[in-house]
């Protein structure tokens, strides 16, 4: 279909709009909160306390998750995306006051927690409706370039806010005035998903019991049984949490070594996000290639072993120049991974529970994501420097291959 093609197609196009704001404020969201809690010479941030950040950004959006995946199957998408969207802008605001009244913990994390489990929630939303605005034959090449496209956005949004912060300064102000930028991109998002028409984004029918309540409360049952039924999903999303818990120990060594071992601090930061940001990109520009040419089995397998190679090869140095290389190898096999997870739901489950598998799928991204960085902030020393970590992190993604290897035989298809 091409590119040009799609971007020609209206409710595609206006939906990738829609995103790309909503993934810009995301990323300028997420990196002015770590620069106002990680980076911010009034705060102290140890192994523990990032940690603790993460379960608490995380794991409360994890239990509710599934739940929203039914409402995603039970009411009109265009209109969860409009108001998600502008709830979203609320929290955002609520989070900036309490970073510029210097607050933390209970009252910083609860307000910045509704804004990721709302992110969280959208992205479930664009992802179970993409397959109303592009043929079913063209949703690999689609959902990589939306995916791609909006990952980079998310970068281009991180980098927004370090720019930010150097022009509005540090401390608790700037990074209020820093964050506060990032309502534009839910505004934006709820404008543009507000021009679609009633119905159009889905659910198509709805197949739950009558009675809301019941509906929601089956929400992770529900997903978790659709997603078994089809082996091939199953196999591709145990390569990709895999590949969470490995990244997510990666990201905790980083943080500490650009803090304590380095002292890059944020720019440090932003130079990982933009080689990051490298990779997502070649990921987005092949991967639909790369499955077609080898099949999804062999694609996953290969980005698998080459993350574990990086891992190992790259990250023992715990040098700013590999660390920057490794940044872009894990980054592209990662997408890679999560491009293939993303065509196999929205290719083979159902659009009447598609929603709930995303929500599935956010809700075991999220908890494995926090159960090894709180697994790994326990053991790592403050300075980061853990060789240790490092190995367990590239045996992660070996177990992840053989587990991926093992469910793809209850499939009748293995491409």
């Amino acid at each position: 279909m091409g590119v040009r093609r799609l971007l020609a197609t209206g409710g595609f196009r206006r939906l990738l709009i829609s995103r790309l704001a909503s993934q810009w404020g995301d990323g300028l969201f997420q990196a002015g909160l770590a620069g106002a809690v990680l980076f911010n010479p009034e705060r102290h941030a140890d192994p523990a306390a990032v940690a603790a950040g993460f379960a608490v950004l995380l794991l409360p959006y994890s239990i509710v998750s599934p739940f929203a995946g039914a409402l995603l199957d039970r009411w009109d998408r265009r209109r969860v995306l409009v108001i998600a969207n502008l709830t979203r802008g609320v929290f955002i605001l609520l989070t900036v006051a309490a970073v510029g009244a210097g607050l933390s913990d209970v009252p910083l994390y609860a307000a910045a927690l509704m804004v990721t489990g709302i992110s969280r929630f959208v992205g479930s939303g664009l992802s179970a409706s993409l397959p109303h605005v592009v043929p079913e034959d063209h949703l690999v090449e689609a959902n990589a370039f939306a995916t791609t496209l909006g990952a980079l956005t998310a970068v281009l949004g991180a980098g927004s806010a370090v720019g930010l912060r150097t022009l509005l300064g540090e401390g608790d102000g700037g990074s209020a005035r820093t964050t506060c930028f990032a309502i534009v991109g839910s505004l934006l998002a709820a404008f543009v998903a507000s021009r679609f028409k009633p119905g159009v984004l889905g659910p198509d029918e709805v197949v739950e019991p009558s009675r809301t309540v019941t509906a929601v409360a089956m929400g992770l049952l529900d997903g978790a049984r659709a997603a078994w039924r089809k082996p091939s999903v199953t196999a591709v999303l145990v390569a990709l949490l895999a590949h969470r818990a490995a990244f997510g120990i990666s990201l905790l060594l980083t943080l500490l070594l650009m803090r304590h071992s380095l002292g890059t601090g944020l720019a440090g930061l932003g130079k990982i996000a933009v080689t990051g940001g490298a990779g997502i990109l070649v990921a987005g520009l092949i991967t639909d290639r790369v499955v077609d040419l080898l099949g999804r089995k062999t694609t996953v397998s290969a980005a698998l072993v080459l993350a574990a190679a990086s891992q190992l090869g790259l990250g023992l140095p715990m040098l700013m120049s590999t660390i920057l290389v490794a940044s872009f190898l894990l980054t592209f096999a990662g997408q890679v991974v999560k491009l293939c997870v993303d065509a196999a739901v929205q290719g083979e489950i159902g659009d009447e529970v598609r929603g709930r598998v995303f929500a599935l799928y956010d809700t075991l991204f999220n908890v494995t994501q926090v159960v090894a960085v709180s697994v790994a902030a326990a053991v790592v020393p403050l300075d980061g420097r853990s060789p240790a970590l490092i190995v367990g992190a590239t045996a992660l993604y070996l177990v992840g291959l053989g587990g991926y290897l093992l469910l793809l035989k209850r499939s009748p298809r293995q491409g």
